[in-house]
């Protein structure tokens, strides 16, 4: 079972919510414990132990702030002092049932969602957003940059390999690390031992699959599951 501890609660109860007039709210602390513990192991809230209280409380906090964007805000929160070079790459989870609109699209057969990630020099996420698994890499760059500030690289794979995200890259004085496809008349030159920190992106990955709920999408809502991916983020790299 998972439990926020003392330093981990420290980071972040400053960071919550204020409950309204004078209603008080559920323990915050055993209600969040409830919810990363759910989001790791994965299966129905519903089985979400009793230690944690009530799985509807459980339940409804989480999507409560996932509403307002709270679980988001919240990694962005902690991420805002960063380094300057970031890592971008993308991944896919096999998406799960759900209505149109909601990032999941067909690719190699089967239904998914591609989380793109944005991470700091030392491989930590702090800006994501979530597509149908086929959906083109490149276009989707710049509204991922959007709130990217002093930021003097950028490595990606040949997904990105597009001018126009060169040109982008350049006009922000960002230079872009990024490898050209095979198929390109002119060989792009880049900084291939820079590009070799790459990797960190693919660890990055690696420990957001720990958790279940990440690792194979559970929630129909798009906005759910990239709380889930938010969450897990803030355990693994932030707290």
């Amino acid at each position: 079972m998972f439990w926020l501890s003392d330093e981990q609660w420290a980071v972040i109860e400053p960071l919550l919510p204020r409950s309204k007039g004078n209603a008080r709210r559920v323990d915050d602390r055993r209600v969040i414990s409830g919810i990363i513990h759910v989001l790791e192991v994965g299966g129905r809230r519903c089985d979400c132990p009793a230690d944690y209280g009530p799985s509807t409380t459980v339940y409804n906090r989480f999507y409560r702030w996932s509403r307002k964007r709270f679980w988001i805000d919240l990694v962005e929160a902690l991420g805002t002092s960063i380094d300057s070079t970031c890592t971008k790459a993308h991944r896919s989870a096999q998406g799960g049932k759900g209505a149109k609109n909601q990032a999941i699209g067909p690719t190699r057969g089967r239904q998914t969602t591609k989380i793109h990630l944005l991470t700091d020099v030392i491989g930590r996420p702090f800006a994501f957003m979530l597509t149908g698994g086929n959906a083109a890499n490149s276009p989707l760059a710049p509204h991922l940059l959007a709130g990217l500030k002093g930021a003097r690289y950028l490595l990606a794979d040949k997904g990105y390999d597009a001018n126009s995200l060169r040109r982008h890259l350049r006009l922000s004085e960002i230079v872009p690390v990024i490898p050209g496809r095979s198929n390109r008349k002119r060989k792009i030159r880049y900084d291939a031992k820079r590009y070799k920190s790459r990797h960190l992106i693919k660890n990055a990955f690696c420990r957001l699959k720990d958790f279940r709920r990440v690792a194979t999408r559970y929630d129909k809502l798009a906005r759910n599951f990239l709380s889930a991916v938010a969450l897990a983020t803030l355990v693994a790299f932030w707290l």
